[in-house]
């Protein structure tokens, strides 16, 4: 299995109305050290429709500016259909929806 596609199998486990950070999607796919390469893979995202890369966001809960397919708004839009709710400072809260795969389930 390819880098990517690793990456890519732990994005897929990420429930609804949740999010994980670029960090721990790069420790769950089996290197600490892999937070830009996971940024780079959801960047070129063959799958959007089964691979929830908008899931994925910063280690403060920020979005991404870059988001692929449509911009950080797009980004924030499909978070919210999720559930997901956000700070004043705009950033996701991670408090509320962070994913714990060791509680929930996953990887």
């Amino acid at each position: 299995m390819s880098t990517f596609e690793r990456i890519y199998a732990v994005v897929r486990q990420i429930p609804r109305g949740k999010v994980a950070t670029y960090g721990q999607i790069a420790l769950l796919a089996g290197n600490p050290r892999w937070a830009r390469v996971v940024g780079y893979a959801l960047h070129v995202n063959p799958d959007p429709e089964h691979i929830p890369c908008f899931r994925v966001v910063n280690r403060l809960g920020a979005v991404s500016s870059a988001f692929a397919f449509g911009g950080e708004n797009m980004q924030i839009e499909l978070l919210r259909q999720e559930g997901v709710t956000f700070t004043q400072e705009g950033r996701v809260d991670l408090k509320k929806h962070l994913w714990h795969p060791e509680k929930e389930g996953g990887v």
